[in-house]
């Protein structure tokens, strides 16, 4: 039986704030005695100023964090919040640790970088299980819905089916890329063993160059799935407010790649040359030095976005049950991304071999692209956690202050309830008339 710690909720936050308050008295006197028993040169002088931004960045994300474990009262939509928001301080003590010792800052930027596409992925997931409890009847209001066109520079390509399809593709378009860029990571690290990785220098005989065009166009690719969906469901998406979340995970992901690519430039133009490398031994460690201080810095101005974007006050319930136990172990459950990944595999093996797959609606459809967007197995992860962690009422968003109604219960956008009352009239009096 999970132990509930009695009011754990009172006296959870106070405990982590005292804890804190006790690594900063021990880190802060290790980063002087570092500072002291060393020259303290422009790379230790960096180093010690980007370790103030982390220590200042770190609180805020915890205790977003903190507030959602404390409020987890919807599952569904706070377990891929709970994943965004650590990105920040995943992000911040990556670059930190680097700017410290460069020789393994390949290996530490590992972790960073396939976290980047895992925040993308689960951002994604969190809009459609919001989707999802707000309108059971997502796809069948999509289909009768004005055909929605693809954006510059796509614009001149066949627009993707409403519906199903549109859904499905989005998905998928996201999804690749968090299949991507761990793969070029783990080629990066073997690049990197083999002496041909090169990070920060634009060469065509640099495996980095290469590495850079296809994470960039992976990326690119998701971001645009993730703009075209927004586009598509802007109405339906309007109460959770999505345009400033989506601006927090896109200027992260995008800023800290584009500023590598810009620094990078700066040292084929001759900006940063082998004249002035300071501390460090070659200019690509002076790039990538470069590149972890901006990072540092900019994490505590997206951990002030974070916090306020993905705010937990619209989870908060006047009576709220579960355990403490519980919470924090739903915060590492990732059953439902492996379920979902497996599912979306086993799709595009199907549509592959151009074998049928089940239907969404469980009729007959012509499109072989027609299936669940949502497995079953991450169904059955998200429907365990809510016995011990029960959602809202019906499992509906409750921001500000708003219950919107389930579309089971009302008529799909575009299409007025009279329609389905006339509809249902009309069969009841047909079976009247049979009878």
């Amino acid at each position: 039986m999970p132990c509930s710690c009695g009011n754990w909720r009172r006296w959870i936050r106070p405990l982590v704030v005292l804890l804190y308050i006790l690594l900063i008295l021990v880190v802060l006197p290790l980063c002087i005695w570092e500072l002291q028993k060393s020259e303290v040169g422009i790379q230790n002088r960096a180093w010690f100023i980007a370790g103030i931004f982390v220590l200042m960045t770190i609180p805020i994300s915890l205790w977003g964090i903190l507030q959602h474990l404390v409020h987890y009262t919807q599952p569904e939509l706070q377990k891929p919040i709970i994943r965004i928001l650590w990105m920040v301080p995943i992000y911040s003590l990556d670059s930190w640790i680097a700017l410290k010792y460069p020789n393994i800052a390949i290996y530490v930027d590992t972790c960073r970088e396939c976290y980047e596409a895992y925040v993308i992925y689960n951002f994604m997931i969190f809009l459609l299980n919001y989707l999802g409890n707000q309108y059971p009847s997502l796809v069948l209001m999509l289909e009768v819905q004005e055909q929605q066109k693809h954006l510059p520079p796509l614009c001149c390509c066949p627009p993707w089916p409403m519906g199903e399809v549109l859904l499905l593709r989005c998905k998928l378009g996201v999804l690749q890329y968090t299949v991507v860029r761990p793969v070029t990571t783990v080629i990066a690290l073997i690049c990197q063993l083999c002496g041909v990785y090169h990070e920060g220098n634009f060469s065509s005989k640099n495996a980095w160059t290469y590495l850079v065009i296809v994470n960039n166009m992976s990326q690119l690719f998701a971001m645009y799935c993730l703009v075209l969906f927004y586009k598509a469901l802007r109405d339906e998406l309007g109460p959770i407010k999505p345009v400033g979340k989506f601006l927090c995970v896109k200027l992260v992901v995008f800023v800290s790649f584009w500023q590598a690519v810009f620094i990078a430039f700066l040292v084929k133009v001759g900006v940063i040359s082998e004249e002035h490398t300071w501390e460090w031994k070659t200019v690509e460690a002076v790039a990538t030095g470069l590149q972890d201080f901006i990072i540092c810095v900019e994490m505590f101005l997206a951990a002030i976005a974070h916090h306020y974007s993905f705010t937990y006050k619209p989870y908060i319930q006047e009576a709220e049950e579960g355990s403490c136990f519980d919470s924090f172990m739903a915060m590492w459950d990732i059953s439902d991304v492996r379920a979902d990944i497996s599912e979306q595999v086993r799709n595009v093996g199907r549509t592959v071999l151009g074998r049928p797959r089940k239907n969404y609606f469980g009729e007959a459809q012509d499109d072989s692209e027609r299936s669940g967007l949502l497995s079953a197995g991450s169904q059955d992860a998200v429907a365990t956690e809510t016995v011990s962690n029960p959602a809202s009422p019906k499992g509906h968003y409750q921001g500000l202050g708003k219950t919107l109604t389930s579309h089971s219960q009302s008529a799909p956008a575009g299409l007025s309830s009279a329609v389905w009352d006339e509809e249902g009239c009309e069969a009841s009096h047909e079976e009247t008339q049979d009878a």
